[in-house]
């Protein structure tokens, strides 16, 4: 519950210069800035699972910081299920981190780096524009 709380409204980690919450209503605020008003119901949902599985690795502690690792796919489960919710949406949420996941892994992970470039290459070409649209909007709604 600590880690839930400290997240949502105060830390990340040195990405991020917000909690959570002040984040998506930034990321909200640069989806609008950017006329892409099909993604705001993503921009507000992209990050509901973040505190959720926020947790603190040994570096971490050290840094007073904390780690996300597959948020996206915590945040997709969430709403997974909600009705009022497009598929649209619930791919943008799914999906918000695959670019950057596909990047770090490679470096670090090759089995995550196929695994992750075979779900970019399933996705359609204009899911994937989106998608990097979106990254922008969420790198900017960091600082």
């Amino acid at each position: 519950m600590k880690n839930f709380l400290i997240t949502l409204f105060w830390k990340q980690n040195k990405w991020h210069k917000h909690g959570v919450l002040i984040h998506t209503l930034r990321v909200v605020w640069y989806v609008i800035k950017a006329k892409q008003d099909h993604m705001i119901a993503a921009a507000l949902l992209h990050d509901i699972g973040k505190p959720f599985v926020a947790y603190q690795n040994e570096e971490d502690i050290i840094n007073k910081e904390y780690s996300f690792t597959d948020h996206e796919e915590k945040s997709y489960q969430i709403i997974k299920n909600w009705t009022f919710v497009s598929d649209y949406t619930k791919n943008i949420v799914r999906y918000h981190y695959l670019i950057r996941d596909i990047k770090n892994s490679k470096k670090k992970d090759l089995p995550r780096f196929y695994a992750k470039s075979k779900i970019w290459n399933d996705l359609d070409k204009s899911l994937q524009q989106d998608l990097e649209l979106f990254l922008v909007c969420d790198d900017q709604g960091k600082v």
